[in-house]
């Protein structure tokens, strides 16, 4: 398939339009699995939107690493001209897909920074490898990561972890080794969410945030990371740099006081083309999140974005509703046809030369990638584990209260994961703490008295995720760890997810009580914590501990 000229020439406007189209659906199979109907496309209605509205490419959700193999492959076989391929991976494709690597979070990379920068660019460097290895064997070409913003607010819901630390320099070295490491391969890299969401406390899913710092501020933190990644490939493979970069929805009255970014032509035609100098594609975020539908109509929306610059409208709504009111804008002279055409140029562009490329890359089977994407993973939660107290813990039994934000589709515990089975091993009752439990319920925790005294190890699975999950339980969790503490019942304290809230929780610790921290929340993760605890003080055979 050529992604030329005169192909182009062919295309009517409403195919045109159709090419800036992402649509989501699930990685399953089968429609009766899919898990969110409000937002993921049946099959038949995919098909025909890919053949026939010539939608340009789909953003994935859910499924194995198998089951993906098997869609991408069908869908691409409906498609009239090959499609983009998108998944939010800036983890991992296990992140997404059940049975391809996991990554602990980026930020921890920043953990391992601080102590050893070389070896952080390293393996930010072999995730982005792996992660474009492991994305093209499931068919996927587009990776919806790195995240370059600055995490400068601790109380961030959405970003948090996510991205590779607090400070401009550390992200934009460990963001821009992790493009280095996926541009060998036939895959497109994406810098999100621009011009910055790291300073909110606001989850743009649910609400429109808005960041009042003068642009000077912007210019000396927010901007500077997508600045690098902009500059970055410049004499590498990639002479454009990062491939595309995605859009915050955010309202900065410094750049646009009347419009949030994904809608503003000041920020994204005026200053990303226009200052910043960035030729590459501009995609929204997910046009269905809070932000923007509390606040605009869905075809105006979308209207507006493309009026503003973007290229890629991603998770319109209603996908033909959208199509036919950006061609609608376009007959009636709000948006010129020639701008329509310079984006699908652009995103044309971006196809040729991922498929090109693929067509001479050996793409490995998962299974080939699997060791060392483990192996990796666990280097990384090694490195970057926070540890303090009297270690290791010398226990005969007790309480194991897990505290956890969503048990129903809780992908890293099950019956035998590793802070349920290791513990009940050691003769240890399990007890689960979710949103769900009813307020002031008491589980696990009892009156300390002479005749009895449960000692109690406390785990608890907290970080920022959209759609406010995670830290909604932060309050309970600390109510509890204060509830045990005054009880002489906590034996020990293990927290993953958060830097900020392991830091908060063992402020109010007695000293001697252990503490550890992992990054990383999958069974790989919780093995490493656990081992840490009650074996050695250091992990068996590694030495590369952050201990505070």
């Amino acid at each position: 398939m050529k992604f030329d000229s005169a192909t182009l020439d062919r295309l009517s406007l409403e195919q045109l339009v159709g090419q800036m189209t992402i649509v989501r659906t699930s990685g399953c199979l089968l429609d009766r699995q899919i898990q969110y109907p409000d937002w993921e496309i049946k099959a038949g209605d995919l098909q025909r939107l890919v053949a026939d509205s010539c939608v340009g490419g789909v953003i994935f959700l859910g499924g194995s690493h198998g089951e993906m193999a098997l869609r991408t492959a069908q869908i691409q076989s409906w498609a009239k001209y090959p499609l983009l391929m998108a998944a939010d991976i800036e983890e991992g494709v296990g992140q997404r897909f059940a049975g391809a690597s996991w990554f602990p979070p980026p930020m921890a990379l920043s953990a391992i920074h601080r102590r050893d920068p070389d070896q952080a660019k390293a393996y930010a460097r072999q995730m982005g490898a792996v992660t474009a290895q492991e994305a093209l064997a499931i068919g996927l070409n587009w990776i919806l990561g790195p995240i370059v913003d600055v995490n400068n607010n601790p109380a961030n819901p959405v970003i948090n972890v996510r991205a590779f630390g607090e400070e401009p320099g550390v992200v934009s070295e460990l963001a821009n080794a992790f493009m280095s490491g996926a541009a060998d391969y036939p895959v497109l890299t994406c810098a999100k969410h621009f011009p910055g969401h790291g300073d909110t406390d606001t989850d743009s899913h649910l609400h429109l945030p808005v960041i009042k710092h003068d642009l000077h501020r912007l210019e000396s933190l927010e901007l500077k990371t997508f600045q690098s990644a902009i500059l970055h490939g410049r004499g590498y493979a990639n002479d454009q740099g990062v491939d595309s970069v995605m859009t915050a929805h955010l309202m900065i009255p410094a750049m646009d006081e009347k419009f949030p970014a994904t809608l503003s032509r000041r920020i994204l035609t005026d200053y990303l083309r226009g200052r910043m100098g960035y030729e590459g594609l501009i995609v929204t975020d997910a046009l269905m999140m809070g932000a923007i539908r509390e606040n605009y109509g869905d075809e105006e929306a979308v209207v507006m974005a493309v009026a503003a610059g973007a290229d890629l409208l991603m998770m319109p709504v209603n996908p033909w509703l959208a199509i036919e009111a950006v061609c609608a804008a376009v007959r009636a002279g709000r948006i010129e046809e020639s701008q329509i055409r310079a984006s699908v140029a652009r995103i044309w562009q971006a196809k040729q030369r991922i498929f090109q490329q693929a067509a001479t890359t050996q793409v490995l089977a998962l299974g080939a990638m699997a060791a060392v994407g483990d192996e990796l993973a666990v280097a990384i939660d090694q490195a970057a584990l926070q540890s303090r107290g009297a270690l290791p813990l010398q226990s005969t039994g007790g309480c194991n209260l897990i505290v956890v934000d969503e048990i129903l589709s809780c992908a890293f515990l099950n019956r035998t994961a590793p802070v349920i089975g290791q513990l009940r091993d050691r003769n240890y009752d399990c007890q689960i703490v979710n949103k769900y439990t009813p307020p002031g319920f008491s589980v696990g925790v009892r009156e300390a008295s002479p005749l009895e005294n449960r000692p109690t190890i406390l785990q608890i699975f907290i970080r920022g995720n959209p759609f406010g999950g995670g830290l909604g339980i932060v309050a309970m969790a600390k109510q509890l760890c204060s509830n045990l503490v005054a009880t002489n019942q906590l034996q020990a304290l293990v927290v993953y997810g958060s830097p900020y809230l392991f830091a908060e929780f063992t402020k109010e610790l007695p000293p001697e009580i252990p503490a550890v921290f992992c990054y990383g929340q999958m069974p790989s993760s919780q093995a490493i914590a656990l081992e840490h605890l009650f074996a050695d003080a250091r992990i068996a055979g590694k030495d590369k501990v952050i201990t505070d």
